[in-house]
């Protein structure tokens, strides 16, 4: 398994910006594909983004096209979720999870890691 660790959220306004880090170890990080997810207060855990093992292959939920950016560092063995735009509605914590392919996926059940958790709140 590997171990994913997030940081970066925090409190902002509307309109405002974050990025997110998810630092990696344990497997060779250029071995797989990572992803976003998010669970809002009484919701389920949804897709966000995710980026295949060399970062050339992205996908996102098509509600947060063009305000999210998902990236990776292989060198740094970190994968970023860069948020602008950020609406009240993004109020969510956000969890980086890894696949055990090089491929992504939008199904939670397809990565066998997750981080902790990083929690994101928008105020309008």
């Amino acid at each position: 398994q590997v171990q994913l660790v997030e940081s970066g959220g925090g409190l902002v306004q509307a309109g405002g910006s974050l990025r997110l880090s998810c630092a990696a170890s344990g497997r060779t990080f250029s071995s797989y594909g990572m992803g976003w997810f998010r669970q809002a207060l009484g919701k389920e855990r949804e897709f966000v983004a995710a980026i295949t093992w060399s970062g050339r292959n992205t996908y996102y939920a098509d509600s947060l096209k063009g305000r999210f950016t998902i990236s990776r560092d292989n060198a740094k063995n970190t994968v970023y979720l860069q948020m602008n735009s950020l609406k009240p509605e993004d109020t969510a914590v956000y969890y980086c999870a890894a696949t055990r392919t090089p491929y992504y996926y939008i199904n939670v059940n397809e990565y066998d890691s997750w981080g902790q958790g990083t929690q994101v709140t928008v105020s309008s």
